[in-house]
């Protein structure tokens, strides 16, 4: 039997997961690492732990099934994305902190951009609303605040990238510097049209081209991993973690759409070959592409904070022990009794898109319990679920005839139902729920021939449980009113901090 080795490289820890034919999991390991917070709003991660923790637990994942890399049919790497690593090409080194996705430093920056009427060029080549979310002015700004960086930059010493392209470069000893379409097309440098690196935004940046990775496919060898344990293993699978989740999720066709509800939440529908100009400030990105096939696009939805509101219930209030209690806490009541919470602790993503929205609860009593907090907290990500599908469906007009979930706040079925009552479309959940890894496994078996077609993999894709939708049109709206009402409380322009 052949087996693929999933490289998932999240927020918070690297896991390594070893999937066969199937596309079930025989082996995996999991180590989280540190998280910085030097700065209000600052948010960075060591490059350097992020490798050792990765390649650490790939070995794990090997010894715990005993392979060496001749069992290895090849190796699939999926990532957080946005997050920016600059190295130095002569020691590969980094020059400082990674910074995360989730870091805000560059807000003022963006707020530039935007006064000076670079976001409409911006938006049309890459498809991204301008904000600190992206790489671009992260990169910038490490350019500018790092003694020597500039002058080494210009001279082709320093090299960037986001986490697949850092993981790839230490996996090859330094060999080679390449990303894929999906990585590219987040980094706010990247023409989705033409598939390429813009020069005109590389000048709007100030970023030297000598600093960037060579760009190729989801799906083909890009290199031979020459680390020991998987000396000789093809890598042959790229994608950011929310696009090889749409993969994973066997969402290949135009109109499928899935959900992930980790750290933050992020919908994707698949677009197919048209890159749908989105009117309601939503995001149009690449889709995993696979060998030489046609470019595929999708809308996106980028919600900050989902499940870390579940985390803030724990560690901010302390009104639960772990994560896992929340779904009985909010059980516990029949409704929020008409709390809201509005957990906009970074600002609000799609379709808002206000870094300076804040965290806002409404419509507390002294009836209110921990119960109506905990129920208010997990209705509040089914709420901002259901806004951007509200947005998706007035760009493209698209009949959702399903919505496919995973991650970790998935196994909630609390929460699941609410979405499905709220959306008003079943709310299925898969048997494999690491639908992220998995998306990277298929990514790179399909590029070394473990499967023939996308067809085969879709395949193997099953539902563990669906969820159907139980209120009416008229219940629907009645609560999304509510909620639209709470969050223009939070809104910074309209009453919030």
């Amino acid at each position: 039997m052949s087996f693929i080795l999933s490289l998932d490289q999240g927020t918070t820890s690297c896991r390594a997961i070893i999937f066969d034919e199937t596309g079930s999991i025989r082996s995996s390991a999991q180590k989280e690492f540190r998280q910085y917070f030097p700065q209000p709003g600052w948010v960075e991660h060591d490059a350097q732990e992020i490798w050792a923790a990765q390649v650490g637990v790939a070995a794990e994942a090997l010894a715990g099934l005993r392979l060496d890399a001749r069992d290895v049919a090849g190796i699939g790497i999926t990532n957080q994305r946005e997050t920016v690593v600059v190295w130095d090409r002569r020691t590969g080194v980094p020059i400082g902190p990674a910074i995360v996705w989730q870091d805000r430093r560059t807000a003022t920056a963006c707020e530039h951009l935007r006064e000076c009427g670079a976001a409409e060029m911006i938006t049309a080549r890459t498809g991204l609303v301008v904000d600190a979310y992206f790489s671009a002015t992260k990169l910038q700004w490490i350019l500018e605040h790092t003694p020597g960086a500039r002058a080494d930059a210009e001279a082709g010493h320093l090299a960037f990238g986001t986490i697949d392209t850092w993981l790839v470069w230490r996996l090859t000893g330094g060999a080679r510097h390449v990303s894929d379409v999906t990585n590219a097309s987040r980094t706010m440098l990247f023409d989705i049209h033409t598939g390429s690196w813009d020069d005109e935004l590389l000048a709007l940046f100030a970023i030297p081209r000598e600093m960037l990775p060579e760009v190729g496919s989801s799906s083909q060898v890009h290199a031979e991993a020459t680390v020991p344990g998987l000396n000789g293993v093809p890598i042959a699978g790229l994608a950011g973690d929310q696009q090889a989740a749409l993969f994973g999720q066997g969402c290949i066709r135009p109109g499928m759409a899935k959900n992930t509800y980790g750290t933050g939440c992020f919908l994707l529908l698949h677009t197919g070959e048209q890159a749908v100009t989105s009117h309601n400030r939503l995001i149009t990105t690449a889709a995993a592409s696979v060998g030489g096939g046609p470019a595929q696009y999708a809308l996106e939805g980028s919600i900050f904070i989902a499940g870390a509101v579940v985390q803030w219930l724990r560690d901010g209030l302390g009104i639960i022990r772990s994560s896992g209690e929340v779904e009985a806490l909010a059980a516990s009541v029949p409704d929020s009794g008409g709390v809201h919470l509005v957990p906009a602790f970074t600002g609000l993503g799609a379709p808002h898109w206000d870094p300076h929205a804040r965290g806002t609860i409404t419509g507390i009593t002294r009836g209110t319990t921990a119960g109506h907090l905990a129920r208010a907290a997990l209705e509040s990500i089914a709420f901002q679920t259901a806004e951007v599908l509200e947005a998706m469906h007035a760009d493209c007009g698209f009949t959702l005839r399903e919505l496919r979930v995973d991650g970790g706040a998935a196994v909630n079925s609390l929460l699941l139902q609410f979405q499905a009552n709220l959306v008003g479309v079943p709310v299925v959940r898969p048997a494999v729920t690491e639908t992220t890894a998995l998306g990277a496994a298929y990514l790179a078996g399909l590029a070394v021939g473990i499967w023939k077609n996308q067809e085969e993999l879709s395949s193997q894709w099953r539902a563990e449980r669906t969820f159907e939708p139980r209120f009416n049109t008229t219940q629907r709206a009645e609560l999304l009113d509510g909620w639209k009402r709470a969050v223009a409380r939070a809104r910074s322009d309209l009453g919030g901090a």
